[in-house]
């Protein structure tokens, strides 16, 4: 599984939006926050993704799989390597980590970022 087939299935998500920081990371966004992060140049790490706290304590006891260095406390995981998580489990991962970040985001934003309109509407008046 390359970082290319990663980075397309990020971006099949709603409103999702990349950005290189910290001067090698691929870095998925929605609503401005983080839910993924992807390693550019090589090193310990080669993806680090949000998850649920329950998962969280199920991934890190698996081999390959670590507490994500500086996001841990907010329950991230990083993979070590490519062939860490089989690629359909990854799909599911990556999904559930964009929609816990999608979920905390303020309730105005929210409905924007799930369901852009179709058209764009003049606002309504309130009396």
């Amino acid at each position: 599984m390359a970082l290319d087939w990663v980075r397309k299935h990020c971006l099949s998500f709603p409103q999702t939006t990349e950005t290189v920081q910290w001067g090698g990371d691929l870095v998925f966004k929605v609503g401005g926050k983080m839910f993924a992060v992807a390693a550019l140049e090589p090193g310990g790490v080669w993806l680090s993704l949000k998850c649920s706290p329950e998962a969280f304590a199920e991934l890190v006891e698996r081999e390959g799989i670590i507490p994500a260095p500086y996001l841990a406390r907010a329950h991230w995981v990083a993979l070590e390597s490519e062939d860490a998580m089989r690629p359909a489990e990854l799909k599911e991962r990556l999904r559930d980590g964009y929609e816990a970040v999608l979920a905390k985001l303020p309730k105005r934003a929210r409905p924007s970022l799930a369901n852009p309109p179709a058209r764009s509407a003049p606002p309504r008046r309130r009396r």
